[in-house]
């Protein structure tokens, strides 16, 4: 794509973002600077619209941007200014609570409130490390896995069983789990018990691959999201100009399945990241856009914040909302 190219099709996003109207060459022609034709407009509309990166409503000579287009106007064409200091300001006033969990809740409306969207958060996960681990037997094949972690957290799992164990035996595997892997996480400690299994009675070794999965998929589930501000969508005519557009949108907050999965994804980047609908298979529909940034406690990236919007959204304003709210919620949460 030219130079000339670029700058009109930066042009048609920012219009379009602003006025939600397809937009034509004379607008293009008038805010451009370029000393173009009408008819030079026309062809180089037509250009982007055969690349993907523009598309023409049916009811409108102009032009709208595809999901394509707005990726290319995110990545390369946008320019974010700081959050201005007044809007800092509010941000950290409103997270500055004693409870962890209601300085979550706080961040999620404080995303909400600032950017006219849904915000949303992944809370913390409990941790997933345990310095001691017992087994307690129940009845015949139901085992009571007991978790103890680094910071003196008990918590408690059923694990089903092929077999009856003993006494002696669960002790067994208890000794052997605390003795060689207390401090790590689960995940960690199952890649290095495969590894060891033949080295171990079959049946001990089914014993704590089953508890390790037990703690696993329990940290799993209790990961939950925090939304705020969701009804604020409902007046975003991009999302809910139609039925199926409305019942889409509830689902997507009702199931929150998908919110999860497209946060934990976010985790593991760096920086804030930009979900667009139509292009990412996380993003259930075509009109959305998903900003988020991972937030951490003391160094550790422990869940992930993001507002949820329509794709015609300011991201240069949007954008620094999100990275601010992250890295004072970090700051928040790792001096409690």
């Amino acid at each position: 794509m030219d130079e000339r190219s670029k700058v009109l099709l930066k042009i048609l996003i920012e219009h379009y973002i602003a006025d939600g109207q397809p937009v034509g060459s004379r607008t293009l022609s008038k805010y451009s600077g370029l000393d173009l034709s009408a008819a030079t407009i026309r062809n180089v509309m037509s250009d982007l619209e055969e690349m993907g990166f523009v598309s023409s409503p049916h009811t409108s000579a102009g032009r709208i941007p595809t999901p394509k287009g707005y990726r290319l106007f995110v990545d390369t064409m946008l320019t974010v200014k700081p959050l201005e200091e007044i809007l800092t300001h509010e941000v950290q006033d409103a997270i500055q609570i004693d409870a962890p969990q209601r300085v979550v809740t706080a961040a999620a409306q404080v995303l909400s409130n600032l950017s006219s969207f849904a915000g949303v958060v992944l809370t913390p996960r409990r941790s997933e490390l345990f310095r001691q681990v017992e087994f307690l037997r129940l009845s015949e094949k139901r085992i009571l896995l007991i978790l103890v972690t680094p910071d003196g957290d008990v918590q408690n799992r059923i694990i089903l069983t092929q077999k009856d164990y003993s006494p002696s035996e669960l002790t067994e595997a208890a000794n052997y789990l605390n003795a060689h892997y207390a401090g790590l996480s689960f995940y960690d400690v199952q890649g290095r018990l495969r590894q060891e299994l033949e080295g171990l009675r079959t049946d001990i070794a089914s014993l704590m691959e089953a508890a390790l999965q037990a703690g696993t998929d329990a940290n799993e589930a209790e990961a939950d999201v925090v939304i705020s501000g969701e009804r604020r969508l409902l007046n975003v005519n991009d999302l809910s100009s139609d039925m199926d557009k409305l019942k889409r949108l509830f689902h997507l907050f009702e199931e929150k399945t998908g919110l999860l999965q497209l946060l934990d994804v976010s985790s593991k980047a760096d920086g804030v990241q930009i979900f667009i609908g139509g292009e990412s298979q996380l993003v259930p529909m075509e009109d959305m856009a998903i900003i988020t940034a991972p937030y951490n406690v003391d160094g550790k990236v422990v869940g992930t914040l993001g507002v949820i919007g329509p794709t015609r959204m300011a991201y240069e304003r949007v954008i620094p909302i999100v990275d601010i709210t992250a890295k004072l919620l970090s700051s928040a949460l790792s001096t409690k």
